[in-house]
């Protein structure tokens, strides 16, 4: 497929007229061909126009029709082959083997909901029949299904190309949810986009629906990013991002005259608490673990683990010592981009000059542009909770140790965290009541609470959580990632004492789509 550098507005492929956008291969600096011109207000407001109006159909596909769309999606992604990957890995700078398994990963997240959408639960069908003889009052007939919002934004991640990207986990669920998606591809991988862009378009075209079930649009800094939540007919938004982006977006989303949901994916620092028992067993082990897991992918994942609590003594010293000879033989790993690496140069730049701060280490260097460092720093559990700016996330291999003095230390550290996606306890069994005067700290502090394992790396799966307190989303009720996130674009509506004629098919007496229904109270 050869590359256009044109927008994706239902079925036409656009060309933009604002500012160029090139990507930058960040291994080298080369600009990439072709330039995307950037959409103007126009091209927002005719993909919203397309989206409303295919709303209106695409809403009420049946369960079938939806999940094949989806399932089509997935094969015209694997169907573009090799081509993906290679623009991929020019764009990010990252290898086959990590983009050829996020591939898969789209792939799979994409078959998953079109399971998800197969089986109905979703629709998380209510029935109570009307009761014309209860005294001392009659009850109506009362019927409830869940109904996808609307046509929603969805704006494109820089470190996952594929899986939380233009066809990733928001565009899966939201679709998934029967809402219509405008994606806002991410300008460091415009190329990778596009290829993805318009497999989503043939799978619209293949499976007869709406042309505005879908639309790509580009443009530089925040102007079409705004326009989109601006837009009345956008009724939510899914995003992964800075924390300044994430909180810009919900200012306009509640400042509308009608506010609508942001879902965004901002913040953490992933603490990994190092419990005393585990610590003394096994602290080399465990240090290995924690140097693999901070270097994947030069750290640049939202679960990295950035921080790591435990209580000073020899133990740790151990864990220290082997961490140090991890991180000081880590070679460089190239950046996604030069926006990317510059903000990580700032951050370390930041940790390394606080006089709060110690180094321990940090990795090999090499003079190739836009390349990861690793970096270990030490502080106490004191300067920790005395100084705030040390809680802010650090995207890319650099983690921050916290020396407490004993285990109430451990304790006040834990109640100060800000809200994470994950938590980690490196614990034996004779950690296991200390572990348990944490544990009700924690899980009001993280989506995700590991034990023995380490935070990088999300199953795609239904009991997955991929949310968390604020600021690591901006709704704490919700995660992105696994099944339950179709609910983030779906809302309940009570259908009262209708005519069967104007039912929805799976509130009909007959049950046509033979859904799973709650019928009084009584599972059917």
């Amino acid at each position: 497929m050869t590359l256009e550098g044109k927008l994706l507005i239902g079925q036409e492929a656009v060309s933009g007229r604002s500012k160029p956008i090139n990507a930058i291969n960040p291994a080298t600096n080369e600009l990439l061909e072709p330039a995307y011109m950037g959409a103007t207000r126009d091209e927002v407001e005719r993909a919203c126009e397309l989206a409303e109006t295919a709303f209106v159909t695409y809403r009420e596909t049946s369960l079938e029709a939806r999940a094949v769309f989806l399932d089509t999606i997935a094969s015209e992604i694997e169907g573009i082959g090799d081509a993906l990957i290679k623009r991929a890995m020019a764009e990010t700078g990252l290898p086959r083997a990590r983009l050829e398994g996020e591939r898969g990963r789209t792939c799979g997240q994409l078959r998953l909901f079109a399971n998800v959408v197969r089986a109905g639960e979703w629709l998380d069908v209510r029935i109570d029949p009307a009761m014309p003889d209860r005294q001392p009052m009659p009850r109506v007939d009362l019927r409830q299904r869940h109904l996808g919002l609307g046509p929603v934004a969805v704006f494109g991640a820089s470190n996952f190309p594929l899986a939380f990207s233009v066809a990733g986990g928001d565009t899966a669920s939201a679709l998934a949810a029967g809402c219509p998606v405008i994606v806002k591809g991410h300008s460091a991988h415009p190329g990778t986009s596009e290829l993805v862009g318009r497999a989503v378009q043939q799978a619209v075209k293949t499976c007869g629906m709406p042309d505005g079930t879908f639309s790509l649009l580009f443009g530089s800094g925040r102007e079409i990013g705004q326009a989109l939540v601006s837009d009345p007919r956008i009724q939510a938004v899914g995003f992964t991002g800075s924390r300044s982006g994430g909180k810009a977006l919900m200012k306009t989303a509640q400042g509308r005259p009608q506010p609508i949901p942001v879902y965004a994916e901002m913040s953490s620092i992933n603490p990994v608490f190092l419990m005393p028992e585990a610590l003394k067993a096994r602290g080399r082990q465990i240090a290995d673990g924690f140097v693999g897991s901070l270097n994947m992918g030069a750290g640049q994942f939202c679960t990295n683990p950035g921080l790591v609590i435990a209580i000073k003594g020899p133990e740790l010293e151990t864990f220290i010592e082997a961490a140090v000879e991890g991180i000081k033989s880590s070679a460089p790993q190239t950046m996604l981009s030069p926006g990317i690496h510059g903000a990580y140069e700032q951050g370390v730049a930041r940790i390394s000059n606080s006089s709060k701060v110690r180094e321990a280490a940090q990795g090999q260097v090499d003079k190739s542009p836009n390349q990861c460092r690793a970096g270990l720093f030490i502080t106490t559990a004191e300067d920790f909770l005395n100084e705030s700016e040390l809680q802010e996330e650090v995207f890319g291999a650099t983690s921050l140790i916290i020396e407490c003095a004993d285990q109430n230390d451990v304790r006040r550290v834990a109640e100060q965290l800000e809200g994470q996606l994950t938590i980690t306890l490196q614990l034996d069994d004779g950690d296991l009541p200390a572990a348990r005067v944490l544990m009700p700290i924690v899980e009001r502090k993280a989506g995700r609470v590991l034990a023995n394992g380490w935070p990088t790396g999300v199953e795609v799966c239904h009991a997955m959580v991929h949310g968390g307190p604020y600021p690591a989303t901006s709704d704490t009720r919700t995660t992105s990632v696994g099944s339950a996130a179709i609910f983030r674009f779906l809302r309940p509506v009570c259908y009262q004492a209708l005519p069967e004629v104007l039912l929805p098919e799976p509130l009909k007496d007959s049950n046509p789509w033979q859904v799973s229904r709650l019928v009084d109270g009584k599972r059917e």
